[in-house]
């Protein structure tokens, strides 16, 4: 996996809004530790900004509390959803959470994104698929949400993925969308894969990706962090809420 750098350029000037990191939470000891270091990772890219945490389920504190807090202490806020796509929590968690405070504003997730690709892309090879090879078929597995502009953001990362992918590049879900991720891998054997990969489009280890291993793939690769580009996407994001 890439490395997050300990030095990066500056950008915005220190004194800026509070960049409350909102993720979506887990029980996992390892999710929770690589979710908040892609906000240090954030710091160190952008010194002198300010972030803090913030979840819309499992663990507190909640992005309501978080702005609320925020906004009493007369602190303005940017929350930027350490999610990869736009669903439930975007568009009511997040934003009903923003929408009652005048000095807070909800940037969009972070996916996707041709550099989210791009690091997908790497945990592919890194698990040892061919990305040259034809025969191998690729299902990029999310979460999944019953929200369609969610689902439409998972397939816009499909189509990015698949312009660095010989083989098919198609999509499954854990939950809410469908297909099922073991029903995509079927469907991929079914339509001549010899190797059928399961790509984690999962920021970090958690439920999710627990349950990947079932889906009868030939390789699942391991979420997207820790990676450097994850943080300066964390950063676009804010940049462009501000703008």
């Amino acid at each position: 996996m890439t490395a997050v750098p300990d030095a990066a350029p500056a950008a915005a000037p220190a004194g800026g809004p509070v960049l409350v990191a909102c993720a979506h939470g887990t029980r996992n000891p390892a999710g929770r530790r690589l979710v908040a270091e892609l906000a240090l990772a954030a710091r160190r890219l952008r010194p002198g900004l300010v972030t803090t945490a913030a979840f819309v389920d499992v663990q507190p504190p909640t992005v309501v509390d978080v702005v609320a807090g925020l906004a009493a202490e007369e602190r303005p806020a940017v929350v930027v959803p350490l999610l990869l796509s736009g669903g439930y929590h975007v568009h009511v968690d997040i934003a009903g959470a923003v929408a009652a405070h005048e000095s807070a504003v909800a940037a969009r997730p972070l996916g996707p994104d041709p550099r989210l690709a791009e690091v997908l892309a790497d945990r592919l090879t890194e698990a040892g698929a061919d990305p040259r090879d034809p025969l191998t078929a690729v299902v990029l597995a999310a979460a999944g949400s019953s929200d369609p502009r969610s689902v439409a953001d998972v397939e816009d990362t499909a189509d990015l993925l698949q312009r660095s992918w010989a083989g098919p590049v198609t999509t499954g879900y854990g939950s809410a969308a469908q297909p099922p991720v073991a029903d995509a891998v079927a469907a991929a054997r079914r339509a001549g894969a010899e190797r059928v990969v399961v790509a984690s489009y999962l920021l970090a280890p958690g439920h999710f990706h627990g349950k990947l291993a079932e889906a009868g793939a030939d390789l699942v690769t391991a979420p997207l962090l820790p990676d450097a580009r994850i943080a300066a996407v964390l950063l676009d994001r804010y940049d462009a809420a501000l703008g």
